[in-house]
């Protein structure tokens, strides 16, 4: 009877154990399956993983009456060679190669003595200067002009009336993490009802990916509009295109009233903070182009945007329709994916970009067409969600009135169409 018992015990555990190794199986097949799932499919694929970048010096450069400095976030300068005592010629170094064509500088310069001085710009042998240089003095950006910015063949030099009082000269307007963060919480705080934020995760050096998300009421089973930008940090023309294109939808009025009782926006205003606080052409800390990774998300930025995209979607049991990823280039231009037919709104790009051509004079849309081939978040969004997806790109050196006339007008068009479509 004894032996009867024990063999009763023995078997009733044999059970609960199998159970259990089925149980544990089951999940880690379950994660494999989901992280295999995840991962999306490109024709080209490109390694991601980690490279060493150069981090520069932040040493003041002195030769006794003028200065140098970059001892400040999105700063950028190598070296500094005195050529006399009115000029010098300043060399730029990307973070890590290879890299594409787009050398960001960024730098202050002072004088103990009044004078006018010259900078000469210079980079390495495959680059040649981009962007035409902005001067920030006593708070005040300027673009320089023909008087002040010369170009010889393949030399371009600066001039500046220097003083006491250090001027600031960079390829772009600098608008560094806490510049974001600190637009981030004016907008958020003039409409705290309609705005959400939250942190998607971390970059590689520890700075917060902030997400705004908006919608009215509950957030369940509304269609989402995805917005992100500064994947490269130099490109400032498009995040002052996706600044104003969210701030046009967060306007009180019908359209948006109406708008955000059927849809949700989340927005990602900085995805690689740490790039753009340490002045780098394109990548991000862990040398990467950001833009390259939407396939594996080796690189934190990219896979906390993903993380918090697709957790969003299973927990509200919405989706996502759209995504406008802002960028910068030599022109305006919307890259397009040409597969539409099973997106959500197939018909959206054509509706969109022939509403902007009706609502701004004299303007023509620049789409460029092709499906993805290498993993960008363009491709993704078709990739992964069905959804729309578009590259907003914007020139580097188109005027601030245009950018705000054709973000504002692309945001209210937009909005019309998706509540139409409904």
């Amino acid at each position: 009877f004894d032996l009867f018992i024990i063999f009763i015990y023995l078997y009733i555990m044999s059970l609960k154990l199998f159970k259990y190794f089925i149980c544990e199986f089951l999940i880690l097949v379950s994660l494999i399956s989901c992280v295999h799932e995840s991962h999306i499919e490109f024709d080209t694929g490109i390694d991601t993983k980690n490279k060493p970048i150069n981090y520069l010096n932040k040493d003041k450069i002195s030769n006794g009456t003028v200065s140098f400095s970059s001892n400040f976030l999105g700063s950028r300068l190598s070296e500094v060679t005195y050529l006399n005592d009115s000029v010098a010629s300043v060399f730029f170094t990307p973070e890590n190669e290879p890299i594409n064509s787009s050398p960001y500088f960024a730098f202050e310069a002072s004088s103990i003595l009044p004078k006018a001085f010259y900078f000469i710009f210079k980079y390495p042998e495959a680059y040649s200067h981009r962007y035409i240089p902005k001067i920030k003095k006593q708070g005040v950006w300027n673009i320089s002009d023909s008087l002040t910015y010369i170009i010889t063949g393949e030399e371009h030099k600066l001039r500046i009336l220097l003083d006491q009082t250090p001027v600031t000269i960079a390829a772009q307007k600098i608008e560094s993490s806490v510049d974001v963060k600190e637009w981030i919480y004016a907008l958020s705080k003039a409409n705290p009802t309609l705005f959400h934020r939250a942190i998607a995760g971390k970059s590689k050096l520890g700075k917060n990916i902030e997400v705004l998300d908006l919608y009215k009421g509950s957030p369940l089973k509304k269609e989402i509009i995805v917005l992100l930008t500064r994947q490269h940090p130099p490109e400032i023309s498009g995040y002052y295109a996706f600044q104003t294109f969210l701030s046009q939808l967060t306007k009180i009025n019908s359209l948006n009233k109406e708008f955000f009782e059927k849809y949700r926006i989340i927005a990602f205003p900085l995805i690689n903070p740490d790039g753009v606080d340490l002045g780098h052409w394109r990548h991000n800390a862990g040398g990467v182009d950001l833009n390259r990774d939407w396939s594996l998300y080796r690189q934190p930025e990219v896979k906390a945007v993903v993380n918090y995209i697709n957790k969003e979607v299973k927990k509200s049991k919405g989706k996502v329709v759209i995504g406008l990823d802002f960028h910068s280039t030599w022109n305006d231009v919307f890259y397009t994916n040409t597969s539409r037919e099973k997106t959500t709104y197939p018909n959206f790009e054509k509706d969109w970009f022939e509403a902007l051509e009706s609502k701004i004079p004299n303007y023509k849309v620049n789409e460029k067409a092709s499906d993805s081939k290498t993993p960008t978040s363009k491709g993704w969004f078709l990739k992964a969600h069905n959804a729309t997806g578009i590259t907003f790109e914007i020139g580097d050196e188109t005027p601030i009135e245009s950018i705000n006339l054709i973000a504002s007008s692309a945001a209210i068009e937009l909005a019309q169409l998706l509540i139409n479509y409904n």
